[in-house]
């Protein structure tokens, strides 16, 4: 269990005074990944918010070697950097360990960089991919990505007269990437930071690709106040829309189960992207959702339950 005295040590690996929005979900999950994984760290990042507002030429909020790529290859980019690290090492010019990691946003992972990172973890390369999952292209204009959630409210999927938003359920790429019997992959959320750091470790020591997907609120994107991104981080978890587990070498583990089960509205009511469903009548989409959540959980459920 990573302990905070020894977190705090490594503070300012991703360095203060960017131009991240105020509340901006994917900067703390930078600063949470980071402290984590520590000073002997290569990243390796896609176009995306992260990208745009830490890398501002001529200065970088990255105080690690980082390297910025395009839209849909930084998975590729980490197999290469992890294979120059493995023939360095064994020709003994490479005696230090280092972490690398790669980060893309939802765009950049669950849709223009899926295939590159299927590739990676089919070939096994030794890194960890962390995707920041705010859903929707947010740097773009808030265009609906396929982790965008049914109904939500784009501006390729305005809610209206024609359709309530976005129409198809999201994608479940952790689902998706755990098929590629990797070592480990793993859910997280900013709010519970001691869960997230102790999944970036483990994802580190695993021998070959791991992968975590993280859920990072938006509040541009989502709409909703600055202030409520740690409160809606964790009603997300405690509506089980979005669960905290880990698959291990195969075995799930749920690694949070709230002590009572909130309705998917206690999420939806604080973000504007949703508040067409509380007009008028749409009792009958807001029940949908909750049974799509409700299925999905008890799934989680019965897979833990196989691994006890």
């Amino acid at each position: 269990m990573p302990k905070i005295q020894e977190l705090v040590k490594n503070k300012g690996l991703f360095a203060s005074g960017h131009r991240a929005c105020s509340g901006c979900g994917p900067a703390i999950v930078m600063n949470q990944v980071l402290m984590a994984a520590g000073p002997d760290t290569i990243g390796v990042i896609c176009t995306g918010c992260i990208e745009v507002v830490s890398t501002i030429f001529p200065y970088t909020a990255w105080n690690i070697p980082f390297i910025h790529v395009a839209f849909e290859n930084a998975a590729a980019v980490a197999s290469g950097i992890e294979a120059a690290y493995r023939a360095l090492s064994r020709k003994g010019k490479l005696k230090k360990k280092m972490n690398i990691i790669a980060f893309g946003g939802d765009g950049g992972t669950y849709d223009i960089g899926l295939q590159a990172l299927s590739g990676a973890l089919e070939r096994g390369h030794k890194f960890l991919y962390v995707c920041y999952d705010n859903e929707a292209y947010m740097n773009t204009g808030i265009q609906r990505s396929s982790a965008t959630p049914t109904c939500a409210h784009t501006t390729t999927s305005p809610a209206g007269k024609v359709i309530p938003g976005k129409t198809q359920p999201r994608k479940d790429l952790t689902e998706i990437v755990v098929a590629h019997d990797i070592p480990y992959a793993a859910q997280a959320a900013p709010h519970n930071w001691m869960d997230l750091t102790r999944k970036v470790e483990k994802a580190l020591a695993a021998d070959g690709p791991s992968f975590i997907n993280v859920l990072s609120p938006c509040p541009v994107g989502w709409r909703y106040p600055p202030h409520l991104t740690i409160q809606i981080s964790k009603l997300a978890t405690d509506t089980c829309f979005w669960p905290l587990y880990e698959v291990d070498n195969g075995h799930y583990r749920i690694s949070y189960k709230p002590r009572e089960k909130l309705p998917i509205t206690e999420w939806l009511k604080l973000q504007g992207r949703f508040n067409h469903l509380f007009r008028g009548d749409n009792k009958e989409m807001l029940e949908r959702i909750q049974e799509e959540v409700d299925r999905k959980w008890e799934s989680l459920l019965r897979k833990a339950e196989c691994f006890k």
